[in-house]
């Protein structure tokens, strides 16, 4: 067994096998060649992990962000912060941090994040006369806030992993989310002020009272979809599937800026993101069903209370373990593998599993872009043109930045916690 759900799965990643077809290779080997089960054991769990009313919510989520990200959603979010900042130094990165932030409240990609906020706010970015090392980082990096802040993927991955609420990770992820776009805009300004750039035009409260005219329905996304869960009035699903008739109509009838073509390619765009998640958490919920049918888990735990390590050392343990992991395997995999793995040892050491969840997802929003297989990295490579040299450097303060935030979101659990005991 060691063979085939340890050794079998490092040798394919190795080779350059895609991570479904690793982790399902290595749980039919197992199933086929180690264990006495019937192979249809197989087949039923595969199936079976698609069978939850969370991941409903994931196509929906998905859909409404690429209608809102085609759109000029984004433009009329910049257009507001850039008026309401004004000329405080500093203020073009300070609006690629607010409308990353804003975005991901709508969206939770972190793909898309880079894509469409980088379209817009690289140009002005340059023209100002940042540093192309400071532009790429900043683009780079900004995006992984959207896989804290709700509605985020990889929390809906990880309630159904841990059988967590949705509702609860998602209140969990909003302050550890502002918080680290707290943290990068005092970089930013930082920056600005060091590489002494002016811009912006003077705050101007008609300017402002304009930018909100033009941009109000483009705000009300997250207005549905998180007051309407912590309204009491919908399930998380059901608000995704809200969010997605409202942004079709504002960008079709209000904003008129999509045909109806157009909306249709989105669909198709979302059945292909939609797919290719799918498949990883079935095939993932397969690997992670062996481990704990052959109780590696409960061995775990075994092992770890024999060495009698404090809550605190067993959660720098685990963050040097995601972040390792984070930079070789996406976070829906990371998740899926790990989370049924390390939810006996978590509980046993006495941590909260909603502030575990915001942990992981915070040592996962790190691999996004973090060397050498960050998958914004590639984004930003592919479609602005950076040489991955210069990504690489400019990614490297923000880095640290990320690194101070999940130490405080590691070690203050009130972070993760305080929303979900205000609101429940």
């Amino acid at each position: 067994m060691a063979y085939t759900l340890a050794l079998l799965p490092v040798i394919l990643l190795l080779a350059g096998v895609p991570i479904y077809l690793v982790l399902l290779s290595a749980s039919a080997a197992t199933v086929v060649f180690v264990t006495n089960m019937p192979t249809a054991a197989l087949h039923q769990t595969l199936f079976g992990a698609l069978d939850s009313f969370a991941l409903l919510s994931i196509p929906f989520f998905i859909f409404a962000g690429e209608l809102m990200g085609r759109g000029s959603v984004a433009k009329r979010i910049v257009d507001i912060l850039q008026a309401a900042v004004g000329s405080v130094r500093g203020s073009l990165p300070l609006t690629t941090v607010g409308t990353s932030a804003i975005f991901g409240a709508m969206s939770g990609a972190s793909a898309a994040t880079v894509s469409t906020v980088g379209q817009l706010m690289l140009p002005p970015l340059k023209a100002r006369g940042y540093p192309d090392q400071f532009r790429a980082g900043l683009i780079t990096a900004v995006g992984a806030i959207d896989i804290i802040i709700p509605p985020s993927v990889p929390l809906i991955i990880y309630a159904a992993a841990a059988s967590e609420s949705v509702p609860k990770l998602y209140a969990a992820g909003v302050i550890p989310g502002l918080l680290i776009a707290a943290i990068l805009a005092i970089y930013v300004v930082y920056v600005a002020r060091k590489l002494k750039i002016a811009d912006g035009q003077p705050f101007q409260a008609r300017a402002l009272l304009t930018a909100l005219g033009r941009g109000s329905w483009a705000l009300g996304a997250p207005v549905i979809i998180l007051g309407g869960i912590y309204g009491g009035f919908v399930s998380p699903t059901e608000s995704a599937a809200l969010a997605c008739v409202y942004a079709g109509l504002v960008a079709r009838l209000v904003y008129k800026d999509m045909s109806w073509s157009e909306i249709t390619d989105c669909a198709s765009r979302t059945v292909i993101l939609t797919s290719q998640i799918l498949i990883i958490v079935a095939c993932a919920s397969v690997f992670g069903w062996l481990l704990t049918v052959h109780q590696i888990p409960a061995s775990l735990v075994d092992l770890v209370s024999g060495w009698q390590l404090s809550p605190w050392m067993i959660l720098l343990a685990l963050n040097i373990l995601f972040l390792v992991v984070g930079c070789f395997i996406d976070p829906l995999s990371a998740i899926l593998v790990l989370t049924p793995l390390l939810m006996p040892l978590v509980k046993a050491a006495g941590i909260d599993p909603v502030h575990f969840g915001i942990v992981i997802t915070t040592n996962l929003a790190i691999g996004m872009f973090h060397p050498p297989f960050g998958l914004n990295i590639f984004v930003t490579q592919s479609l602005f043109r950076f040489p991955l040299p210069v990504i690489y450097r400019g990614i490297v303060p923000f880095l640290y930045l990320y690194l101070i935030a999940l130490a405080l979101i590691t070690y203050i659990p009130w972070l993760s916690l305080a929303m979900v005991r205000w609101i429940y």
